[in-house]
């Protein structure tokens, strides 16, 4: 599989790309500063370096041609509130423009536990202009015709990934960005494996699990592909 997975050089995307590079994904990592090309090229990918907050739709379609899915694991980081809006929400937005317009119907976008329109952060909240991008970004993909999934990590940590599920997670609390990375993979592997070899998607998928944590040696049914511990996803399979 071609991934183009934009954000390269954050935590959850530089765990990501040795999952995908070393089941034998080729993976093109979109990136902001060429300083950050060599971390990237480590880890298995081939940097494209491009500020996806100055990067129209246009640019943004030819990065994404030629590519099976697309991995979305940008942000802004916090901060500036307009930087935040700028790349959480318009950036994301142009991607899922781009995709549509590539044709390229898979798309994997990393957002976070209890996004949504309704998400009661109040206004006067530093954390206010992020629920709102991000609310604002998944909502656009959701209403997309495109083959979408939303994995919606809780607070992340940079513990070992634990290879631990939980489907129903009644309320956030927190994961490994090791434990994201994987589920990222997973599914990425279950919905463009499962229509053609149901058992080789979750041979796969459950195969980067057990790489990430040999605990998961346990999931054995496809649900173990869509969200790891403290974390929620959801899809639209086309």
């Amino acid at each position: 599989m071609d991934i183009l997975l934009i954000g390269g050089h954050g935590k959850v995307a530089l765990l990501l790309t040795p999952l995908l590079a070393e089941r034998g994904d080729h993976v093109d990592s979109v990136i902001r500063f060429s300083e950050q090309a060599d971390a990237v090229r480590t880890a298995g990918a081939t940097p494209l370096v491009c500020d996806v907050e100055q990067c129209g739709t246009e640019d943004l379609t030819s990065l994404v041609s030629q590519h099976d899915a697309v991995v979305w694991s940008a942000g802004a980081g916090g901060g500036d509130p307009m930087r935040t809006y700028a790349v959480d929400k318009d950036a994301a937005i142009r991607s899922i423009d781009a995709a549509i317009a590539a044709g390229v119907r898979r798309y994997v976008m990393v957002s976070y536990f209890g996004a949504s329109l309704n998400h009661d952060v109040p206004a006067e909240s530093p954390f206010f202009p992020y629920a709102e991008a991000k609310a604002a970004a998944d909502a656009y993909l959701r209403a997309s015709d495109l083959a979408w999934t939303i994995v919606a990590p809780s607070a992340l940590t940079l513990e070992p990934a634990t290879g631990r599920i939980d489907p129903d997670a009644p309320a956030a609390g927190s994961v490994s960005r090791a434990d994201v990375a994987a589920v990222v993979a997973a599914v990425l592997a279950a919905v463009w494996w499962w229509p053609t070899d149901p058992s080789h998607a979750l041979m796969v998928a459950v195969a980067v699990l057990v790489v990430t944590c040999p605990c998961a040696l346990s999931l054995a049914t496809p649900v173990a592909m869509l969200t790891a511990a403290g974390t929620r996803s959801e899809e639209r399979r086309v």
